[in-house]
């Protein structure tokens, strides 16, 4: 197929699918880093215009890394619906993005095409899509899921309680549990990121993070999220899991730099089936990042987009509770200001809706990037109105052991107020019956902790 188009006099040529993705790609350091980025405007452009020609066949038969190299290549493509496909096959990535945006298409109808998709297709059309764009996309989507609470529903937005501590400290992470509950965080997980990733230290962590669910009947999911072997060793102890968590890749490479394969997840997956305490059915929590596949050498000449869109084609296969963007974590030299760090969350948003994913984001930045917490309030209420399953929550919006910057306790109760949202159903009727919500709004009660001291 020429990949070809003249724009302004100049004729601009594309030597192959791989080199036209990356081309088309919003500007991006990560990209610039790995000297794949279009070198203006013009050229951004017009690998733009030469996308939306292309079939989405094409797409599927080139992939950024070939089916006979890579297992995720492979476990993507053998999975797809091809009845479904077929459908679609023939149309072009403009065609799609113009049937995405229609009013007469729903969410059903793009929730049925989501598993006929990889994640060549899903980044072409997500590189066609102003920011607007891919808000309004996503606001048509919701995927339903559920552990001990109901994930998705419209008009609901859920919080990670993220009570992390350098050096683990049982005491702390349970006073500061205590207090993200008050606020009303932590209805889609009490998720701790451990600084020793050993099994008896994460089995400490589950077991107090389960004492205190079962204590106040609390309707959530704990979760340390260590290595997935290190998780695997813990349930096979009996230690109290909710959910079983791993970062994930888009390559097979970057999958094995983190340590895994998807031999490794499908045995975590059945081990979670088999001894999670959690009612189900979804068991899984995955984190993703724009440049970790390019952080690992590994992406295989592939823009940071379509590596990050296959992370959401490949966790279709664990059919998780909830994957996390963590989206401005990895730094400056992947997203270098503020408006990378936006664009890349509505990208990955829309991207995780639109492959079948229950989505959120860990709204954040680090200390070196070019960005503040105004830019990060701006990309939460965006998230929010494009329909985000959850959020993060941690003191202060400052992390104390992985030392960057998110979104705080405070944030969500925010956004639920400011855009008439709700915790999950089953939390918020917890949160009524403890004093701590009434009437759609937080009460004077909330953000006090004694109140899990009094008994």
């Amino acid at each position: 197929m020429l990949l070809r188009t003249k724009l302004f006099g100049h004729t601009y040529e594309f030597a192959d699918i791989k080199e036209l993705l990356a081309k088309a790609n919003e500007e991006k350091s990560g990209d610039q880093q790995a000297g794949i980025a279009a070198i203006s405007a013009a050229e951004r452009v017009a690998a733009r215009e030469v996308l939306a020609q292309v079939p989405l066949s094409v797409l599927r038969e080139n992939p950024v890394v070939p089916y006979d190299e890579d297992e995720v290549t492979r476990a993507i493509d053998d999975a797809l619906n091809e009845t479904i496909y077929n459908d679609i096959k023939g149309w072009t990535v403009g065609d799609f993005r113009e049937w995405i945006l229609s009013n007469h298409t729903t969410g059903a109808d793009l929730h049925r095409v989501s598993n006929s998709l990889t994640g060549e297709m899903i980044a072409g059309v997500t590189k066609l899509m102003g920011n607007l764009d891919l808000i309004v996309g996503a606001k048509k989507i919701r995927n339903v899921t559920h552990c001990q609470n109901t994930m998705g529903l419209p008009g609901t937005i859920g919080s990670r309680l993220q009570p992390n501590h350098p050096t683990d400290s049982v005491e702390g992470i349970q006073a500061a549990t205590y207090e993200g509950l008050s606020y009303g965080s932590g209805d889609s997980v009490i998720g701790i990121n451990p600084s020793d990733d050993t099994v008896g230290s994460v089995s400490r962590l589950l077991e107090m993070t389960y004492n205190v669910i079962q204590k106040w009947q609390v309707p959530t999911q704990n979760c340390v999220l260590a290595h997935v072997t290190t998780q695997m060793e813990c349930l096979r102890q009996g230690a109290p899991a909710g959910l079983i968590f791993q970062s994930i890749a888009g390559s097979q490479k970057a999958m094995e730099s983190f340590g895994i394969s998807v031999g490794l997840l499908d045995e975590a997956y059945g081990l979670a089936k088999r001894y999670c305490w959690t009612s189900g059915p979804n068991y899984m929590y995955f984190e993703t990042g724009q440049g970790s596949a390019l952080s690992a050498d590994a992406h295989n000449g592939g823009d940071q987009l379509v590596l990050e869109a296959r992370n959401y084609a490949i966790a279709r296969r664990w059919h998780p509770y909830q994957v996390n963007t963590v989206v401005g974590f990895i730094g400056p030299e992947y997203l270098y200001d503020s408006v990378q760090i936006i664009r890349a969350g509505l990208e990955d948003h829309f991207m995780g809706k639109l492959a079948g994913i229950s989505m959120g984001c860990d709204v954040c930045y680090t200390n070196h990037a070019r960005s503040d917490q105004n830019s990060n309030d701006n990309l939460a209420v965006l998230l929010a109105a494009a329909g985000i399953n959850f959020i993060m929550g941690i003191p202060m919006g400052d992390d104390a052991m992985l030392s960057y910057q998110t979104t705080s306790f405070h944030d969500a109760p925010a956004i639920r107020q400011a855009l008439d949202m709700s915790p999950l159903p089953e939390f918020e009727k917890w949160m009524e019956e403890m004093g701590l919500w009434a009437n759609g709004r937080l009460t004077d009660k909330a953000g006090d902790a004694s109140i899990f001291l009094q008994r």
